[in-house]
């Protein structure tokens, strides 16, 4: 089922391992209205995905104890947290203008043109146990790109009004970011063992090899590397500039008396 959980032993690995895929269609036009009002119009959508996330923690430390014992998921876990997934994915492609279709508030979405895949397969018990840790560097390199991504997402919805629809190297960079955030949630939920990778694109295909969507494999030319190089230069700049201001602020704070020493 590419919307969610497909509870099958693998036979389409990638060098011994299976990653969960992003399908999106490629870039074509957009309403510009929908364009104007995008993250407006979302808003319910946001509100679905936040109460969905809440439930999803709970589900998943469940399946963290789960997969300690079986080493695997049991499938209604694993399926409930694939359509989560899936759900807060064609919000996600949505807000970040991949598609100009309203995601349905519905798990199942066939007509969808955002879907997922993931597999199931095996997991080591002791990545398992230290999954917080070891997600650490992924969680740090996602949270920088999705935060560069939004500080410059306002050029990309100008672009997308003024043309009706997102020039190729801004949906390719997009795409990596999305796709990498879905496979870092993957991970943290336990629906892959495989650590998420690919924010620079796909290795190019043989010529004979028919891609299956604008996403898989999602090849990035120069232009929509260096987009994504400075998502993350971006969202660094950003952390760093969040951390001196709040340390200035705290600063200041310990530094002025308070009003009761003032009067003394």
């Amino acid at each position: 089922m590419a919307t969610g959980w497909d509870p099958r032993t693998s036979d389409d690995l990638d060098g011994g391992e299976w990653r969960p895929v992003l399908d999106v269609p490629p870039p074509g036009r957009q309403r510009r209205w929908t364009v104007l009002l995008r993250w407006l119009l979302l808003v319910p959508q946001f509100i679905v995905v936040a109460v969905l996330s809440l439930a999803a923690f709970f589900v998943t430390i469940a399946g963290w104890f789960s997969a300690l014992v079986l080493g695997r998921l049991p499938d209604p876990i694993a399926s409930f947290l694939g359509s989560v997934l899936a759900y807060q994915t064609r919000v996600l492609a949505s807000a970040t203008l991949l598609v100009d279709s309203y995601p349905p508030f519905s798990f199942e979405a066939p007509g969808h043109p955002v879907r997922i895949e993931l597999r199931s397969t095996p997991l080591n018990r002791w990545a398992v146990f230290f999954r917080l840790i070891l997600m650490i560097p992924a969680s740090i390199v996602a949270s920088l790109a999705q935060t560069g991504w939004f500080a410059i997402g306002w050029v990309f919805w100008l672009i997308g009004i003024v043309l009706g629809r997102l020039p190729e190297p801004v949906f390719g960079a997009t795409a990596a970011v999305v796709r990498y955030r879905m496979r870092l949630t993957a991970y943290a939920m336990m629906l892959t063992p495989v650590y998420p990778k690919g924010l620079l694109g796909d290795t190019p295909q043989p010529a004979a090899a028919q891609p299956t969507s604008a996403t898989r494999p999602l090849v990035l030319g120069t232009p929509a590397q260096v987009l994504v190089w400075l998502f993350l230069l971006l969202g660094l700049a950003g952390h760093i500039t969040s951390g001196t201001v709040r340390s200035d602020s705290d600063d200041y704070h310990a530094a002025s008396p308070s009003p009761a020493a003032a009067t003394e």
